[in-house]
């Protein structure tokens, strides 16, 4: 049976093979904590704990998937957070990503748009006393404008374009980022807002997320 150990020096090394595409060299020493930290046995269903330290998404039910290891640690990793910083997580899932975010940032608002998904990690995040992450059941196109602004924002499912009202919840410097593409073709995409509203974006590596499900939004263009 793989440790978690053994993730992690698998997922340091994807960072060193990808360092180019990503443009950072090794994982911060908070980020490597977070992924010791959290039980991710604990995020996996019954019948996979035997895998739940492998470098490889596995299902969680509903049609979702908790993501590969790697995947979670450089889009924690990219958003450069601080102790002090809100994050909105769009796509809780089975609450693993939400659990590090929390080891890392100072707040974590999740919104997840199956209620099932929603209701276990709560049951997960009380379990295990993290008591700095909030979870709503929503659509997660339209964020949690109640609580916005946000220092940082993380999509976990795929959408053709990051949706514009995830990117007014961005605070003036916060970064975003999310897959985009369909079911074909997706890139990761980091996304930065600008002291003066505006946003730069910059395409990162192939990835493959479950698509961003929830209400039948209007098109719309982003400015990235």
């Amino acid at each position: 049976m793989t440790s978690k150990e053994d993730m992690l020096k698998a997922i340091e090394s994807d960072v060193r093979y990808t360092r180019d595409m990503l443009g950072i060299e090794r994982l911060s020493e908070a980020v490597r904590q977070a992924l010791l930290e959290v039980p991710r046995e604990r995020f996996v269903p019954d019948g996979l704990q035997y895998a739940a330290f492998d470098n490889r998404p596995l299902p969680i039910g509903d049609g979702q998937t908790i993501s590969q290891p790697y995947i979670v640690a450089i889009m924690t990793e990219l958003l450069e957070l601080s102790p002090e910083d809100r994050v909105l997580e769009v796509g809780t899932g089975s609450g693993y990503q939400a659990a590090v975010l929390s080891r890392v940032a100072g707040e974590v608002y999740s919104v997840e748009v199956i209620e099932n998904l929603a209701r276990q990690a709560m049951q997960r995040f009380e379990e295990l006393g993290y008591d700095n992450i909030h979870v709503r059941v929503g659509d997660g196109h339209i964020g949690w404008p109640e609580e916005a602004p946000f220092d940082a924002i993380m999509v976990t499912a795929a959408a053709p374009y990051i949706p514009q009202a995830l990117i007014a919840q961005l605070k003036p410097g916060g970064r975003l980022i999310a897959p985009v593409g369909d079911h074909f073709q997706q890139n990761l995409v980091l996304l930065t807002r600008e002291e003066d509203g505006s946003t730069r974006s910059r395409t990162l590596l192939p990835v493959a997320f479950v698509p961003l499900t929830g209400r039948n939004h209007e098109e719309e263009t982003s400015d990235d």
